[in-house]
């Protein structure tokens, strides 16, 4: 069944042919035998999962009207507020913190239906892009244990790989959605900026974070980001616009449709065999009606620079909540309120998130604002300004996710500027308030090689379009790694 996509799994329990405890367990069961390989979730909650798989069962025995994801399997990243369970934004200053509320993205998933297994590994806080920063261990990727499933979305996106979920929740605040996407040979997209409510999902940086599914093809994260998306009352930056009905149309041909190759993103720093299997996808878009031209983004060398001066700097805001007083850990015995402080965010927080910590507050403080977060601010306008020429030209621009294949683990963890430069393609999307997708382009010395397609604004329909027309000609998106029985069950 773990083969199954959604659609398909929801076929089968409104005929009958499976129930939702039947789906739920087959899942639960696979978590138990395979999860220990690769360690993708740090909670899992079998009985809450049966119970809501029951309810399920009880109102598809109805007849009545449903939505296509009643009874379906989902799991989410830790760092979701779920009310009654553990969200740890896998970090030690929150390891034992239940929230007493849920996400509202998580909510809308709830209500439509679907049952939560449990919670997925990812890089502390977020901050990574190897999920290899997390208080609870690396997460591993399934198409090879040794290498990364890359961050900071990695157990989410490891987990739906391995046949572990049908589909999984991430966050991306610069690529953390995308790049374990492309890692791990799955689906995923980032929305437009506000299309889907941050309420509940621990802030690493709120100008740029944004939550998205991550499946197995677009048509499934079609039908989870239709139920996730909308307006938020309880989230000032949520837009108040209507969301489209994502599988409507995908079915449509693509021809007059018109794609843009940046120039920039097809550089040296692409591997030239990742360069080589990007251009064989683009030929098969070319065979099925799309056009293609050459744009620039005259900015775009500047993406990482920016983004690694902004995310720090609204990260030092947001992690500030966390001092040991009110919630999270505290040291033992402090001798003053200074040293609670002190002691209690050096033994809390990894090294990762405090490297971004101080750099955020430098870049904040009153000597160094107006030569560093000042100008980076005006620098992302110019980059916004770049996309709105190019989407003037053309419909999606189509890119590398990635300038390489997953790496080894432990292979970049010492080298923090080799680490942030996996994000060179993706960070453009967020900080231009882009959507963007990413899916399976084909493979590389047995490694996956994902693709990237960014949209105008809130032009989701588009990029999943795209995509699963795509994934009707093509079968990257239906392997599988070969270690994890997807010839049973």
């Amino acid at each position: 069944m773990h083969r199954l996509t959604i659609s398909e799994m929801a076929r089968m329990l409104k005929q009958g042919d499976c129930s939702s405890v039947e789906l739920t367990q087959h899942f639960l069961d696979r978590i138990e035998t395979y999860d220990t390989k690769i360690n993708s979730f740090v909670t899992v909650c079998p009985e809450q999962a049966l119970r809501a798989a029951e309810a399920a069962d009880q109102q598809l025995s109805t007849g009545s009207p449903t939505s296509p994801l009643l009874g379906i399997p989902i799991a989410h990243k830790d760092l979701f507020s779920t009310e009654g369970v553990l969200t740890t934004s896998c970090s030690k200053m929150l390891a034992n913190y239940t929230p007493p509320y849920t996400a509202t993205c998580v909510e809308k998933l709830n209500q439509a239906g679907m049952v939560m297994l449990g919670k997925t590994n990812m890089d502390e806080f977020a901050m990574g892009s190897s999920n290899e920063t997390s208080y609870f261990g690396p997460c591993c990727n399934p198409w090879n244990t040794e290498y990364v499933p890359g961050g900071s979305s990695g157990g989410s996106a490891a987990a739906v790989a391995a046949g572990l979920v049908p589909a999984t929740t991430g966050t991306d605040t610069g690529g953390s959605i995308r790049l374990p996407a492309a890692y791990c040979g799955i689906t995923g997209i980032k929305p437009t900026y506000g299309r889907v409510s941050r309420w509940g999902m621990t802030a690493f940086a709120s100008s740029l974070d944004q939550a998205g599914p991550m499946a197995q093809n677009a048509y499934d994260c079609a039908l989870i980001l239709e139920t996730m998306a909308g307006h938020d009352a309880q989230d000032a930056t949520s837009l108040n616009t209507p969301v489209p009905h994502y599988i409507k149309d995908l079915n449509q041909p693509l021809e007059g449709l018109r794609i843009g190759l940046p120039e920039e993103f097809f550089s040296d720093q692409l591997n030239p065999e990742i360069n080589q299997i990007l251009h064989q996808t683009i030929e098969t878009l070319k065979e099925l009606g799309m056009s293609v031209q050459s744009v620039t983004l005259p900015n775009s060398a500047l993406c990482i620079p920016i983004y690694y001066i902004l995310a720090p700097a609204e990260a030092s805001s947001n992690l500030a909540r966390f001092d040991g007083v009110r919630y999270g850990y505290r040291c033992k015995d402090p001798a003053s309120i200074e040293d609670l402080y002190i002691r209690s965010r050096a033994e809390g927080f990894g090294d990762e998130v405090k490297r971004r910590i101080i750099v955020g507050t430098h870049v904040l403080s009153s000597g160094a604002y107006n030569a560093y977060y000042q100008k980076a601010q005006k620098v992302r306008t110019l980059i916004k300004h770049d996309f709105d020429q190019v989407f003037s030209q053309v419909d999606v621009v189509f890119a590398p996710t990635a300038p390489s294949t997953a790496f080894k683990i432990g292979e970049k963890v010492d080298d923090p500027i080799s680490m942030y430069l996996c994000d060179i393609y993706t960070t453009a999307a967020n900080l231009a308030e882009l959507p963007a997708l990413t899916a399976p382009a084909g493979f590389h010395q047995g490694l996956p090689v994902g693709f990237q397609l960014i949209g105008g604004h809130l032009e989701e329909y588009k990029l999943l379009h795209i995509a699963h027309q795509l994934q009707q000609v093509t079968d990257f998106h239906q392997q599988h790694p070969a270690d994890f029985d997807f010839e049973e069950g």
